[in-house]
């Protein structure tokens, strides 16, 4: 019998329980509440967690990506290329550090970049490209590479680090991939710069936050790089609060006028008990996957293919697209869905259809196979607080309005 009665269903509330806020009961009675301890040891974690010699925790991913940019000297007179299908923090970060955005379309019904495009769209100019590994999948990063090396002679290095690298550099938006798998390397084992999410809404949660992991590069410091992203993110300030606590440490220096961006202990005491069942949490999305594609997929509805032969993703969101329909139309079903108790979402509009890029020069018109994985893309709830009869009753009431 199909389930009927009214529920609501929340898109991505976060999955939080006795255990995390225990441990931020613990520490805000520590008396150490910003950036101490816990996140230095959220810091560690993170880094065992995916495989690499050093993880920096920050107070979201977009500074992490910024700070990355700023630190590897990209700035006015660079450009940086990313896809035109993301969420706009992967291109606003190109403007704040006064580089070029340059924006390339995804392959035609696939929502990666168009790799063939990539090349094109490749300078003397260019210093970085910014793929995004979208709702937790990652990205092709044999052909990113690929492209990469075909392109390696048009690069020149502004300086010491860009030399380390003698090419361009690939820093990844992983913003929902924390966890993903391909080719047997977790994501931020692959890209020379990989940036986490820690939002409200992401698979693993700090409220606010996010870190920033690197692959090992031969003559790449690894301490001199940590300490590079703490000086950015503190200020430019020689010792944080934590070394300035012991006895007879008050004096510090000011290197150069830097920023603040920094994660808190409070944050971090969220993030160490949720890394704690991350496992499990990945466990369950992949099982609300398995049920949304084996209800929808046969009825012709398409979705990004989470789990394949060479590939795991992190299961962050479930895109579903409609065939057939146009953006209006599209809309029409979310009110409808929302009428019953169900909220979705669109992942994502793409970037020239704002008004910031259409101020910027860019035009959707250059973009259309963006345009089209977006007119008719649903994002469906996913999330760890579903039960089995909310997933059913997600996808009847969908199949419903499709009359299907």
């Amino acid at each position: 019998m199909i389930d009927t009665e009214l529920r609501n269903i929340p898109f991505s509330p976060p999955d939080i329980t006795d255990v995390e806020i225990e441990e931020v009961i613990k520490a805000m009675k520590s008396g150490w509440i910003t950036t101490g301890p816990r996140t230095k040891e959220f810091e560690k974690k993170i880094a065992e967690y995916v495989g690499v010699n050093k993880a920096v925790c920050l107070n979201s991913a977009t500074a992490a990506m910024e700070l990355t940019l700023r630190i590897l000297g990209i700035g006015p007179g660079d450009e940086v290329i990313t896809s035109a299908y993301t969420y706009t923090a992967s291109a606003s970060i190109i403007d704040h550090v006064g580089a070029k955005i340059v924006l390339v379309d995804t392959a035609p019904d696939t929502f990666e970049m168009d790799y063939s495009k990539l090349a094109d769209a490749i300078t003397e100019k260019t210093k970085a490209i910014i793929p995004v590994d979208i709702a937790g999948k990652m990205c092709d990063y044999d052909s990113i590479f690929k492209v990469v090396e075909s392109k390696k002679d048009l690069f020149k290095a502004n300086n010491e680090i860009q030399e380390l690298f003698n090419r361009i550099i690939i820093m990844t938006d992983a913003a929902h991939a924390f966890g993903a798998v391909r080719n047997g390397k977790k994501c931020g084992q692959v890209s020379d710069f990989t940036c986490f999410s820690f939002h409200a809404v992401k698979n693993l949660t700090t409220a606010e936050g996010g870190a920033v992991v690197w692959r090992n590069v031969e003559g790449l410091d690894d301490e001199w790089l940590y300490k590079q992203f703490m000086l950015y993110s503190l200020h430019g300030q020689s010792k944080d609060a934590l070394a300035k606590t012991q006895k007879g440490a008050w004096e510090y220096d000011v290197v150069f006028p830097a920023y603040k961006c920094n994660m808190t202990d409070i944050m971090a005491s969220i993030g160490l008990v949720q890394l704690s069942r991350y496992e499990d949490i990945i466990r369950r999305r992949k099982k609300i996957i398995e049920m949304y594609d084996s209800k929808l997929l046969p009825l012709g509805i398409q979705s990004l293919q989470h789990f394949g032969k060479n590939f795991t993703s992190s299961g962050h969101l479930y895109l579903a697209r409609i065939p057939g329909i146009n953006e209006g139309k599209r809309n029409e079903i979310i009110v409808k869905m929302a009428e019953v108790g169900v909220a979705c979402n669109v992942h994502y509009k793409p970037l020239p259809m704002f008004t910031a890029y259409k101020n910027l020069g860019f035009n959707i018109s250059n973009f259309p196979n963006a345009f089209e994985m977006y007119q008719n893309e649903i994002t469906l709830p996913l999330h760890t607080l579903m039960s089995e009869r909310d997933v059913n009753y997600v996808i009847n009431m969908l199949k419903a309005l499709l009359e299907i």
